[in-house]
């Protein structure tokens, strides 16, 4: 995997042939599309993310748009070029549901030499938004 450019990585990962992250196992998230500079993940709450209200912890829109946001980054990078979220925005537009198969998206806005900065949605099937989010990313080169 050290050979592989970020967009072969999240390629690889979208069909299979490597796992996902493992918080993709907290989260359950699976890849569903990669192309420079874009990542598509499906993901669903279950019981496990439910706050002591009974609804959906803002964490889990907020981890799965960390995962895209940063994903996002990785498609446009270069082998053994890494990259760490520093800055996470998230605005929650509505509750997200208990069970429901959302659509979470993120999208490569700018990248220089050293920071990447991207933006997510997590949307329904319908295009509902639940939540956006922008983050910055620190480009890790060795």
């Amino acid at each position: 995997m050290k050979n592989m450019s970020g967009l072969e990585l999240m390629q690889a990962m979208v069909a299979g042939q490597i796992p996902m992250a493992p918080i993709a196992h907290v989260i359950p998230m699976k890849g569903v599309a990669a192309e420079h500079g874009r990542i598509v993940f499906e993901a669903q709450a279950d019981e496990r993310h439910l706050n002591p209200l009974g609804g959906v912890h803002g964490g889990f829109a907020a981890t799965v748009l960390d995962s895209v946001t940063g994903c996002a980054v990785h498609t446009v990078l270069e082998p053994s070029v890494g990259y760490g979220t520093i800055d996470l925005n998230v605005k929650m537009v509505k509750a997200v549901p208990l069970g429901v198969p959302l659509i979470a998206e993120g999208k490569v806005i700018s990248v220089s030499r050293s920071l990447g900065i991207s933006e997510g949605t997590l949307k329904d099937a319908d295009g509902n938004l639940y939540a956006h989010a922008t983050a910055t990313c620190l480009i890790l080169r060795r």
